[in-house]
């Protein structure tokens, strides 16, 4: 009975030290792509009902958000992430949440934000895909 709890949990933690890394690569693959403007990246990786909740209040659906980031709507200069966590709930969601400086220019002028950031994703298709975006702007970076 013992060694079965050992290998239950021997597996569980091999199991989620894979999803943790995969999760926070494509975290920062996300970075990546929003700096380059890559909307077939992000086509990829967001689901189909995405919710992006900007620190402005502003709500994108994946369609007006690869939109804004196609016509040069929504750019970003930089986007530095800090104090990463990423924690699983079972084998298909996961959340990370970081602390960011993100500048660069959106239909509201130039922005330079400190903001708190949470993700949440979900496995479909054998996929991790993003299905939500929230940030929080911050007084201060910790």
């Amino acid at each position: 009975m013992v060694l079965l709890r050992i290998l239950a949990l021997a597996a569980t933690v091999c199991w989620a030290q894979p999803a943790k890394q995969q999760i926070l690569d494509l975290d920062k693959q996300w970075a990546a792509a929003i700096q380059k403007r890559d909307a077939a990246f992000l086509g990829k990786i967001l689901t189909d009902d995405l919710v992006y909740a900007h620190a402005s209040g502003v709500v994108d659906t994946k369609a007006t958000y690869i939109s804004k980031i196609k016509e040069g709507k929504q750019v970003y200069k930089s986007v530095d992430r800090m104090k990463i966590t990423v924690n699983l709930y079972g084998a298909d969601t996961a959340v990370t949440h970081c602390w960011m400086r993100v500048t660069g220019v959106n239909p509201q002028g130039p922005f330079d934000d400190k903001v708190m950031m949470m993700h949440t994703w979900v496995k479909q298709g054998g996929a991790w895909k993003l299905a939500a975006h929230q940030t929080t702007r911050v007084d201060k970076l910790p």
